[in-house]
């Protein structure tokens, strides 16, 4: 199993390209469920998530093409994927292949909406907290749809369509959003989504859909209506630049000092988390497709947060920006509003000296004068790339184990971080 090593290796400096968001290119590669023409997918990251869900799209008969670099393209420039589902071979999605992504549980709407009825395995994912999927089925039944459980599957069924409604989700739901308005594309009348995510994922996927010939209005509010079609038919669409990994790297820039330029990323996507970043202290200067990031022996200062759904704090960039305020000069506080065990990193941040104090689901972190780096083990996707944080300060060697979370997520990371003066390496065993 890969190890991920850190050393510190003093300031960062240097640019940065941010690929194509995870969160945006699932629910987009489960879209070309709902026609049988082409979906061309441009800027789609190299991610094992990305790998998963190809796999059980195959499952269902969509065949995929990954297109080769075009001229101009780097290593790091995201690829084009085509898809084409002309015929759907198989309506269920088995456990073994369900169990390993929780976002593969998505294609429960796109296969009732397309062929009246699915058989898809409850979800697994990463351990942070239950996210159950009653909203996703909530959501499917006021639709029209039939959903029971047995046996650990969800079986949908629809065999005279869905049909439009209106529907409030009791709590945001960014899945359960992506689900509901895809599946209502092909519903016969008009669907209107209250409380809807605001995400500007979920504003990426209702472009794609409305470039497929879909009818969605409203995304980016709280209320997304969808006029529904009888049929949709192909596009090529770009998927939006992933404003985790964006804070990510703009905190990691922070953490240990230096100027980073992050391209090919609008600021506007991670507002609130460069708001914070200003709030700690950090100079940040945004370009038209760029945002640098520069602390030039300035101290970081300690900040109070919660997170919140989108236009807020993300719930993705906790664990990042809790590793930056090990080193601010104060006391920080972090509250996580979104899931309820989304604190298991800590454990492993205070193995590299780290003082934090959890009551509940608020972290209450004491910059320190410096940290050591030691054995830590990755325990989510984001936790694990928190630790990266770390270990660029802390003195000695931070070894990173179960890095395959890290995987899922972040495309290229060692490269990207060597890139800018990092000392970071991958090590097989």
């Amino acid at each position: 199993m890969d190890r991920i090593i850190v050393r510190a290796n003093g300031e960062l400096n240097g640019s940065i390209p941010i690929s194509g968001a995870k969160n945006a290119a699932l629910p987009l590669m489960i879209a070309s469920l709902l026609t049988s023409k082409k979906l061309v997918l441009e800027n789609v990251p190299r991610l094992a998530d990305v790998a998963s869900l190809m796999r059980i799209l195959s499952n269902h008969g969509t065949d995929h093409q990954i297109k080769g670099k075009q001229p101009g393209q780097s290593e790091l420039s995201g690829q084009t994927i085509v898809f084409k589902a002309k015929n759907i071979v198989d309506t269920t999605a088995p456990y073994e292949l369900v169990s390993k992504m929780r976002a593969s549980f998505w294609v429960i709407g796109p296969l009732l909406a397309r062929m009246g009825e699915a058989r898809v395995s409850l979800p697994g994912g990463c351990a942070i907290g239950t996210r159950p999927v009653d909203l996703f089925i909530e959501s499917l039944e006021a639709l029209g749809a039939e959903i029971s459980i047995e046996n650990g599957y969800a079986l949908a069924k629809a065999p005279e369509g869905l049909k439009g409604t209106t529907y409030r989700f009791p709590k945001v739901s960014v899945g359960a959003t992506h689900v509901m308005m895809m599946a209502a594309t092909l519903a016969k009348g008009t669907t209107v989504i209250n409380n809807a995510a605001r995400e500007p994922e979920v504003v990426n996927l209702a472009e794609c859909l409305n470039a497929m010939g879909a009818k969605v209005s409203g995304q980016g509010t709280r209320t997304i209506t969808i006029e529904g079609v009888k049929k949709l038919h192909g596009a090529t669409h770009r998927v939006v630049a992933d404003r985790i990994e964006a804070g990510t790297y703009a905190m990691a820039a922070a953490m240990a000092g230096g100027d980073v330029t992050l391209t090919d990323v609008e600021s506007g996507l991670l507002k609130t988390t460069l708001d914070v970043l200003e709030q700690a202290g950090i100079t940040i200067e945004k370009g038209e497709n760029s945002i640098r990031i520069m602390r030039k022996g300035t101290p970081i200062l300690p900040v109070k947060v919660s997170t919140e759904p989108h236009p807020g704090f993300p719930t993705d960039c906790q664990a990042q920006l809790m590793a930056l305020m090990l080193k601010a000069e104060g006391i920080s506080e972090i509250t996580e509003t979104i899931f309820e065990n989304r604190f298991m990193h800590v454990s492993e941040l205070a193995r590299l000296g780290a003082k934090i104090a959890l009551d509940g689901q608020k972290a209450t972190i004491t910059g320190v004068d410096s940290l050591a780096g030691a054995p830590v083990m990755a325990t989510d996707l984001r936790a694990s790339v928190s630790l990266v944080i770390a270990g660029l300060v802390a003195s000695g060697e931070t070894e990173i184990h179960r890095v395959y979370h890290l995987d899922r997520g972040f495309e290229s990371l060692e490269e990207k971080l060597r890139n800018v003066g990092a000392n970071i390496e991958r090590v097989s065993e």
